[in-house]
């Protein structure tokens, strides 16, 4: 079933999980979904990851760089996870790391399995590690390229095209930064590239984490004034602990509000700072689906107890 029209029928909540570190199995994944799945979870996305370059050592003896994915499995456990738990199932598709016909390959894989649902991302150079893809005609250096490449296989026009090529019927989620995006200069430009990708056929918005409720509805009320008019699912991430507080806002570019930064600070011990944390987002969370939020999405991060706090704290 596809996102907008789960939200069409109930707010709804998913989850994002990581694919194994490659050599690796998806039993930690499963036991860690497991413990939400008693919640009602409306679908369970799945993260990709760009290619990075490590040395590696031949048996002679010589050291060569190679390109390598740290979590190679999202095809994989797109599919586990789908007969396990029938559940919808969306993947990330990352525009980095692969031309336009390597994607349209993967996106067939994706509609043979039977997904309805796909996140499209350019995804970052976060890591310094990872390939800084060259530019050329048959790579995308913005995701709204993938989008309309996304929305064209919809309408059955792929790049190898066949006779009576049979149309996809994907829905398309993205990206968008109520704080901005941090390559961006500032928040208004950033909603103009968001409007770009919903003017390509982009369905619904899955935004960085929030923290500050204000800061959620000031961005949604800017997109709709430019005229964005889909769902905009605010992201979560369940904070539970002081170390966290401060190194969230250093990865993931957002900003943690000084009131509960002050009430963590006041903890005791690492379980007040576990439930004063459970406390402030489950108070987010409701606040956010009091004003009319289509949803929450939440960054698991493969882990499933202050995620799992945090849905019993808002649904009991």
């Amino acid at each position: 079933m596809k996102v907008v029209d789960k939200i069409k029928e109930k707010q709804i909540i998913s989850i994002e999980v990581l694919p194994p570190n490659r050599g690796h199995g998806g039993d930690d994944i499963f036991r860690a979904i497991d413990e939400l799945m008693e919640y009602p979870i409306s679908f369970i996305n799945v993260t990709r990851h760009a290619p990075e370059l490590t040395y590696v050592e031949l048996s002679d003896g010589n050291i060569i760089k190679v390109p390598k994915v740290k979590r190679p499995g999202t095809v994989g456990l797109t599919a586990a996870l789908m007969k396990r738990y029938a559940v919808d199932v969306v993947p990330h598709v990352l525009c980095l790391g692969m031309n336009k016909y390597e994607l349209e390959d993967l996106l067939i894989d994706f509609h043979l399995i039977g997904i309805e649902n796909v996140f499209a991302i350019r995804g970052e150079y976060d890591n310094p590690a990872t390939i800084k893809q060259e530019e050329s005609k048959d790579t995308y250096k913005h995701s709204v390229e993938l989008v309309k490449q996304i929305k064209a296989m919809n309408r059955g026009q792929y790049l190898y095209q066949g006779k009576e090529s049979t149309p996809t019927d994907f829905c398309v989620g993205v990206a968008g930064y109520p704080e901005k995006h941090f390559e961006c200069t500032n928040l208004e430009q950033d909603i103009k590239h968001l409007k770009e990708k919903v003017d390509a056929g982009a369905d619904y918005v899955i935004t960085q984490m929030v923290f500050d409720f204000d800061v959620y509805k000031n961005f949604v009320e800017k997109a709709q004034a430019e005229g964005i008019n889909v769902p905009i699912i605010p992201g979560i991430k369940p904070i539970i602990s002081l170390k966290s507080i401060y190194s969230i806002p250093r990865s993931f570019f957002v900003s943690v509000p000084n009131t509960f930064v002050s009430q963590m600070e006041q903890a005791q011990t690492k379980s007040e700072e576990f439930n004063v944390g459970t406390a402030y987002m489950a108070s987010l969370v409701e606040k956010l689906l009091s004003w009319g939020a289509p949803g929450i999405h939440l960054f698991t991060m493969g882990k499933s107890t202050s995620a799992k706090a945090l849905l019993k704290a808002v649904l009991g």
